[in-house]
């Protein structure tokens, strides 16, 4: 500090205040400085730690977990009317637009979209037991 003071003494000016004004203020400043220093270097810290964090992770359990939820959406598909399963199928895990299963299936639109919902809300149901 003292070191400081003597490097910066071309600064202080009597006019502005007295010496030892100029010399707390000196220091204040600086105390503000390590403080704001030290509390973002412990921010850095604790990001780089959230970042570096990776949670434990079973894949022998993720697996079988992921198994079984395959065959539980299995299970409720095929409660599924024939024709809602195929509307859902297509939009679900063949990608296609509401209006593609429609031209797919030549049926109105309106008919797709209905099947969809009766047949999604029966999923719903049906997953809803698994939980």
């Amino acid at each position: 500090m003292l070191l400081e003071l003597w490097r910066s003494a071309a600064r202080f000016d009597p006019r502005r205040g007295s010496a030892l004004s100029w010399i707390l203020t000196v220091a204040h400043r600086r105390a503000v400085d390590r403080v704001r220093s030290a509390r973002a270097a412990g921010e850095r810290d604790r990001r780089e730690a959230r970042r570096a964090h990776h949670p434990a992770y079973d894949q022998v359990s993720e697996e079988v977990e992921a198994g079984l939820e395959r065959e539980w959406v299995r299970r409720c598909l095929d409660r599924l009317t024939a024709l809602q399963r195929q509307s859902v199928t297509l939009a679900y895990y063949d990608g296609y637009t509401y209006r593609e299963v429609a031209e797919r299936l030549s049926l109105p639109l309106g008919t797709v979209k209905t099947r969809m919902r009766d047949g999604l809300g029966r999923l719903r149901d049906c997953l809803g037991e698994a939980a």
